[in-house]
């Protein structure tokens, strides 16, 4: 585990986070714009000294204020991936990458730092780029050299700062699937920096949320997202994510079913195989309940569930209800005059039917 324990005063807020975060995967920190998301970065980094903090990644201790310790950024062995990469124009792509690798930390034998190149530019697939000049590449391709260099430096831990904000639509869908392959493969723990929910639904393992410098939720992304203490954080995105796996393929009408530990559910087909390991979210917005089996109904995946809780929504005339699906969690938003008119209370049996089901994955 790390662990990060800060606190700093800024002009508009305190951040105080305490954080127990996992080994490996990617933990994101998620909130609006002025949440101290970058703020922990840059202190996990040393580029910002916290007047009280303690900073330890794989057993190092990196900032420990009680025993006066404070490694300065050089000498903590992490990457650091803006959200736009500070590219040398003067350089190629090689030149750029073996550049980067005069922050090595010596000690790791003669090949190391080569062996870590090579391994970054096949994991990000770069490998055709190689002898670009960088103002040739498109913002997506500036993006995962920026990446391959970070990781290149055989880091500890890899620090993202919105590295997707500063792209278009079409260049963001291009470098997900290598933000995936990150998180499934690197074997180091990554703190990720974002508002957008669909990056915190398609690459999170571990969720924080903040808000105004204090954490307001943190554990599994699914089990966060399922919460509805902080329906105002996630607004419209509120909402469930399941990780399951295809076990049926429709060809006739195009459709995939995949199977999670609450049932299954059906979607358009993109490609998928049998056996494939996805993630799919239900937005609240999409479920809609019913007390008895629904029947001639367009709907195709209903999930006969149990009410655990309800709760006013952030608006009056909205209702939040949480819901049991076997192992599962979902969640529902609907009229409080239909939750009136339903008599729903916690231990209800109802019927969820789920009008859309998003492939993340």
């Amino acid at each position: 585990m790390s662990t990060i324990r800060l606190s700093l005063a800024r002009p508009a807020f305190t951040l105080a986070v305490d954080l127990a975060l996992p080994a490996r995967g990617i933990t994101v920190l998620f909130g609006a714009s002025g949440s101290g998301k970058t703020t922990v970065l840059r202190c996990v980094a040393g580029l910002e000294r916290a007047p009280s903090a303690f900073v330890q990644v794989a057993g190092e201790v990196w900032q420990d204020t009680a025993q006066q310790v404070f490694l300065p950024t050089w000498r903590r062995p992490l990457g650091y991936v803006f959200q736009e990469a500070s590219l040398l124009e003067h350089l190629d792509v090689r030149g750029n990458l073996e550049y980067g690798l005069k922050r090595v930390h010596k000690g790791r034998g003669p090949g190391a730092p080569t062996e870590a190149l090579d391994a970054a530019i096949a994991l990000l697939g770069i490998e055709a780029l190689l002898a670009r000049r960088t103002q040739q590449l498109s913002g997506g391709e500036r993006q995962r050299v920026g990446i391959a260099r970070a990781l290149a430096l055989q880091p500890r831990m890899l620090l993202l700062d919105e590295p997707l904000a500063a792209l278009d639509h079409a260049r963001r869908q291009e470098i997900l699937p290598w933000l995936e392959r990150l998180r499934d493969e690197l074997r180091i723990p990554m703190l990720y920096v974002t508002h957008a929910a669909d990056e915190v639904a398609r690459l999170a393992d571990t969720l924080v949320v903040l808000e105004r410098g204090q954490v307001q939720a943190a554990g599994p992304v699914a089990q966060v997202l399922a919460s509805t203490d902080i329906p105002v954080v996630l607004g419209e995105d509120l909402g469930a994510l399941l990780e399951g796996v295809v076990q049926e393929i429709d060809t006739r009408w195009h459709l995939a079913q995949v199977r999670f530990a609450g049932g299954s559910l059906w979607l358009r087909d993109s490609g998928l195989a049998i056996g494939q390991a996805v993630r799919l979210r239900v937005l609240a917005r999409d479920v809609s309940l019913a007390t008895t089996p629904p029947q001639h109904t367009s709907i195709q995946n209903l999930l006969p569930c149990q009410v655990q809780s309800l709760q006013p929504d952030s608006h009056p005339s909205q209702a939040l209800v949480q819901l049991r699906c076997g192992e599962t969690v979902l969640l529902a938003r609907i009229t409080a005059r239909a939750a009136a008119a339903l008599q729903l209370a916690r231990g209800s049996a109802v019927w969820a039917q789920i009008k859309s089901v998003a492939l993340v994955k």
